[in-house]
């Protein structure tokens, strides 16, 4: 019986923190403009796509059927992976 001294009290102020934090959003303008975030996530004004650009390392330039050993290492755990 004495915990409800404690709790309706500890109710009471979360539901005021909840009621005022509510106030604010509303006098603060949150709620404001709710079609414009869903029109503006359609729009595809200033949209680019990623382009990745491939680096060319020096392994890579040595002629071809002239790998190293790590070269060799690296190319068949290349070819396990895919197959």
């Amino acid at each position: 019986m004495t915990d409800f001294f404690y709790l309706i009290p500890v109710a009471l102020a979360l539901g005021a923190v909840g009621l005022a934090a509510f106030m604010w959003s509303l006098k603060s303008g949150q709620y404001e403009d709710l079609e414009g975030a869903a029109e503006r996530i359609l729009s595809n004004d200033g949209d680019k796509p990623i382009v990745k650009t491939r680096q060319l390392d020096s392994s890579l330039k040595k002629e071809p059927g002239c790998l190293s050993s790590t070269d060799r290492k690296s190319q068949r755990t290349y070819d396990s992976s895919i197959t």
